[in-house]
């Protein structure tokens, strides 16, 4: 009897012939004209691995056949040459009595200019959402059948209902605050029973989840940023999946897990993977352990699932145009296996880059995974950028210390000096506060100035700034570190909210203008090559202030983080050297001049930028 159908998760046509039958298989589909011309298709069904599998389609051919300690998967490695063109293929499954089951492959033809995209750099702003707690554009798919939790607004820890559709809504909001990046944490399937919104238990590694939307849902919200002038970086999980992933139901192989056969914690312990003088069982506990019981860790010394997780990044890229990736948790993978993946994407695509989230307060451990640099170790990296934790988790510190020899401004110029340490800081990502911190502006005591002087540092110094939502609107959180509560829910995302952001209907004073300032300083920062490109030049902090210059040929700017609380004159002589005989600046924000030769006059706490002209 001949049946088609398609397969779980995978819009694949299969026709089955016998008994055999497929549930899984993915990449679901691939294209023509990659710089790797090979490819391996998972398959997974019932005794799978017992069938053999041919293919007749010009420029195609089946390499080898891989199986594992499990009959139910099979991984099928095809060369696809050049000179191949785009059309459907059939993949025949037979055993000795002739074909079984019969698969439509589609392989796609490429995006124009597609392994050349450009990326997001020192040029661009990035704005981090967490989805769920964003806006919420499609309230009909807030539950789902197929989802094991549902939502419920009203719990910190629950999903709200945000999803690809509320941000679509309002890009021309992001667009207009002068933002060129959007990063949202991950929007894949997590079908979790509990604490699923924040996107990183992935349940399936293919798929949106469909409280967020379609795959469509998102390629054409991508498609309808890139045409505002804002690109997207997708947040990719290589170091472990949720429990509720399809594979734990009937796991590919014996070591596709780290502790496969139970539960242990990692000792979150970073520095064991680069000390010389680490025991090698700290190191396998740190890069093996699970987070919580939660997550399993996934084994990527395994080839085929090493080689799953490269494709994986990789079709997700080409599928949905993105501009760059953000990869999660990123030194606790096998460290051999990080190397291979950055540089498989990187091979595909040159000018991408790809942001790796080390979460330490020691720059030497994040330039420890940075390209360029030179380990003691040999280790060789081809991780683009990190996320610049050192700095970040220092400044709440300084802005609210007393400024004294050793402590205050001085400690942030000092680890701003250990810059040495990296192959290019100025690939470094730099931000007031992220999902996993508690709010920047409570974390200050919500003093409005403070909070203006962090958003300034993070425009202006070395680095790709990047930005929380809700940050311009003075989002509060604990001091303490609660997730729930530190990812609120956007005021105006949601149908009846009496406060809108998107809107400024009943924003305060102060939330209006702290929006305002952020508009008026990224919008600014677009144009400016001496931000984008100019050499970082700071002097020691005296007397409460911070006074640091970008430097291009074309382009200066003089920033001044001031931490005096009450007024003050600067005397300007001492940075004469770096205005380039200039005499003149005009002030960014409030677009006032002032002449270099006078004392800069400031307000309590109020730090500035200026642009030095003729």
């Amino acid at each position: 009897m001949l049946a088609t159908f398609l397969c779980a998760n995978s819009a694949v046509a299969i026709t089955k012939t016998g008994e055999y039958n497929i549930q899984h298989l993915e990449p679901m589909h691939w294209w023509v004209g990659m710089q790797n011309p090979e490819l391996q298709i998972m398959v997974h069904g019932p005794a799978i691995a017992d069938l053999q599998v041919s293919v007749s389609y010009p420029g195609v051919s089946i390499t080898t056949l891989e199986r594992t300690t499990n009959s139910n998967y099979l991984f099928i490695n095809l060369h696809i040459a050049a000179n191949a063109k785009p059309g459907e293929m059939e993949l025949q499954f037979s055993d000795k009595q002739g074909v079984q089951l019969r698969v439509a492959y589609e392989l796609h033809a490429r995006r124009a200019g597609s392994a050349q995209r450009s990326s997001f750099s020192a040029k661009d702003v990035v704005y981090l959402i967490t989805p769920d707690r964003f806006a919420n554009g499609d309230p009909s798919n807030d539950s789902h059948i197929s989802m094991r939790e549902r939502a419920d607004r009203h719990s910190p820890i629950g999903r709200h209902g945000g999803d690809i559709k509320g941000i679509e809504k309002h890009l021309d909001y992001i667009a207009r605050m002068g933002f060129t990046m959007i990063w949202p944490t991950p929007m894949i399937e997590n079908n979790q029973p509990e604490y699923s919104y924040h996107g990183y238990s992935p349940t399936n590694l293919y798929q949106m989840d469909p409280r967020m939307g379609s795959n469509q849902d998102y390629k054409n919200l991508v498609a309808a940023a890139r045409k505002k002038g804002v690109g997207f970086i997708q947040d990719i999980v290589l170091n472990h999946i949720g429990t509720g992933h399809w594979w734990m139901q009937d796991l590919p192989a014996s070591d596709w897990l780290n502790f496969q056969s139970g539960f242990v914690p990692t000792n979150n312990q970073h520095t064991t993977v680069l000390d010389i003088h680490a025991a090698p069982e700290d190191v396998k506990n740190f890069t093996d352990g699970w987070f919580v019981q939660s997550m399993p860790d996934l084994n990527q010394r395994n080839p085929l699932l090493a080689r799953y997780l490269i494709q994986n990044t990789i079709w997700w890229i080409e599928f949905a145009d993105l501009s760059g990736i953000r990869e999660d948790t990123y030194a606790y993978s096998d460290k051999e296996f990080l190397a291979q993946w950055s540089k498989a994407v990187l091979e595909e695509y040159p000018n991408l880059n790809i942001v790796g989230e080390e979460m330490n307060s020691n720059p030497h451990i994040l330039a420890y995974w940075q390209k360029g640099v030179i380990n003691r170790d040999g280790y060789v990296s081809h991780l683009p950028s990190l996320m610049d934790f050192p700095v970040v988790f220092l400044m709440p510190e300084v802005l609210n210390a007393e400024e004294t020899s050793n402590s205050g401004l001085i400690k942030l110029y000092e680890m701003i000096a250990n810059d040495f340490v990296y192959a290019d800081p100025m690939k470094l990502m730099l931000f007031p506060d992220n999902h996993d911190m508690s709010r920047i502006y409570s974390l200050l005591h919500e003093n409005l100035e403070l909070l203006k002087s962090s958003l300034l540092f993070t425009a202006t110094t070395r680095g790709i700034p990047q930005y929380y939502y809700g940050t311009e609107v003075l989002t509060k959180s604990p001091l303490v570190r609660n997730d729930g509560l530190l990812r609120a829910d956007f005021p105006g995302g949601w149908a009846g909210d009496q406060v809108n952001g998107f809107t400024g209907k009943g924003l305060s004073g102060a939330q209006r203008d702290t929006q305002e300032y952020l508009r008026k300083l990224l919008n600014w920062r677009k144009s400016s090559i001496a931000i984008h490109e100019g050499k970082l030049i700071h002097y020691i902090p005296e007397n409460g202030h911070y006074v640091y210059f970008r430097v291009h040929d074309r382009e200066r700017v003089m920033v001044v983080i001031n931490k005096n609380k009450q007024p003050t004159a600067l005397n300007l002589d001492r940075f004469q050297a770096s205005f380039g005989g200039l005499s003149r600046a005009h002030n960014v924000i409030t677009g006032e001049t002032i002449t270099l030769s006078r004392p800069l006059l400031l307000d309590p706490l109020e730090s500035q930028v200026f642009l030095i002209k003729n």
